[in-house]
């Protein structure tokens, strides 16, 4: 066997790895019970610090719209602040999204962007292939096939001599009938019945 590929033994054995991943998995679990209590505290704090407890017996009509007032004034501050937060986590969001693009540019992995439709005239499209090469203009309706118009009328009389479907139902009908009904037009959207011969 090569030894370049078998795999160092490990001087842990296993059941110290194990005992070694339950003491770590305690300590984080502790870790993330302290840290609830200490933001829980905080919040506490904060709230104590910015809102103290309100004394409303035994204030007057002035005093209570002054307390309104000062209130008032409290929550325009704190909205200030909130909107200033928001602004700031959604630039910071803006640039933490465009240093991921940067990274991925960097390692080579790359998303391709969502392509819109351009319209390109022939002659731009054949300027951005050949470049200094292409001259001239390119015309796609000079290239197409002329047909005269002798040769139309006369493909339509031919087609109408032919196919005309009146003259067929009065040739191969026998029952007048059937003519009949033709000609008056009820049956006009029907085919005419023909025998196989």
């Amino acid at each position: 066997m090569n030894p370049k590929w078998d795999k160092p033994k490990s001087k842990i054995s296993a059941s110290r790895k194990l005992s070694l991943k339950m003491l770590l998995l305690t300590r984080a679990c502790e870790d993330l019970e302290k840290e609830k209590l200490e933001r829980e505290e905080e919040k506490v704090r904060y709230l104590g610090e910015k809102l103290p407890p309100l004394q409303l017996s035994g204030l007057s009509l002035d005093e209570l719209q002054k307390l309104c007032k000062q209130l008032h004034e409290k929550i325009d501050v704190v909205d200030e602040e909130r909107y200033d937060c928001e602004h700031k986590v959604v630039k910071h969001n803006k640039d933490i999204h465009e240093l991921k693009l940067k990274v991925q540019d960097l390692g080579g992995k790359f998303k391709k962007p969502a392509l819109r439709k351009v319209r390109v005239s022939a002659d731009e499209m054949m300027r951005a292939l050949l470049g200094s090469k292409h001259k001239g203009s390119m015309d796609l309706r000079a290239n197409l096939k002329s047909v005269k118009k002798e040769d139309v009328k006369q493909d339509k009389v031919l087609t109408s001599e032919v196919g005309d479907w009146r003259k067929n139902v009065e040739a191969m009908s026998g029952m007048e009938g059937r003519k009949k009904m033709f000609d008056t037009g009820g049956g006009a959207h029907l085919k005419p019945l023909t025998r196989p011969t």
